[in-house]
């Protein structure tokens, strides 16, 4: 036994999607006998889309934890470019019983180092460029390969939280937490997917993206050329 707390720690950056972070943070920050931080590459303030958290600790500053979770955004693949705050990643992930994403995350926790021979989720648009670094992609909301346990899409990062919930303190738990939190998703258009999605919207979709995702892919292969080179040098 042990009476250190359960700690969890969330690698932020600038541009992360908030929701990726913070729907999941609203649930795990609850879980009994644990502590939660918040990190980033430089600490200070941090700027997401739309929002800025102040007061983050410095990623090099925390020696280890149990779980890690990475979120996503419209700069992961050039944060998967950055290595002051990869090898920071790498290092926490290495060390943690737990190492989690939610969204996009997933691409910064491959170009880690994290996901080689893993199932992962990612959300739909991207989940194409995990192969880049050894992961196999799937499109469940929530996905877990031994240690590893990645959310689909922004959305997806509750049903994460509640799966890594059960995981931790039982369903009962998660349950209990997923009532007080009232989330009972009732969405009124049955457009989440490429699925379930009208044809004509996700055409309107891809024609909206179609710029930046030549960039992230361009990206997402130079992420993975570092780090194939960085498993060359070791």
């Amino acid at each position: 036994m042990t009476d250190q707390p359960f700690r969890i720690v969330f690698a932020v950056f600038n541009g992360m999607t908030q929701l990726d972070f913070t729907g999941p943070h609203q649930f795990l920050s609850r879980l009994p006998g644990s502590e939660t931080l918040v990190a980033s590459r430089d600490g200070g303030d941090v700027a997401s889309e739309g929002l800025v958290f102040a007061c983050t600790r410095t990623l090099a500053d925390i020696s280890g934890c149990d779980l890690i979770c990475v979120p996503g955004g419209a700069t992961a693949t050039q944060v998967a470019l950055d290595e002051s705050f990869i090898s920071e990643v790498r290092r926490l992930g290495l060390g943690a019983r737990y190492v989690t994403s939610v969204c996009t995350g997933s691409l910064i926790l491959g170009a880690a180092g994290l996901l080689q021979g893993r199932r992962a989720a990612c959300h739909w648009a991207w989940r194409h460029l995990l192969p880049l670094f050894g992961a196999t992609p799937d499109e469940r909301r929530v996905v877990r390969d031994g240690h590893i346990i990645t959310g689909g899409g922004v959305t997806a990062g509750i049903d994460f939280a509640l799966v890594v919930l059960a995981e931790l303190g039982g369903e009962a738990l998660a349950q209990t937490l997923q009532l007080g939190l009232e989330y009972a998703p009732a969405p009124p258009f049955n457009s989440g997917t490429p699925d379930t999605a009208p044809p004509e919207i996700l055409r309107a979709y891809n024609r909206r993206m179609a710029a930046s995702m030549t960039i992230r892919e361009k990206e997402a292969r130079l992420a993975a050329a570092r780090l194939a080179n960085l498993e060359i040098a070791q």
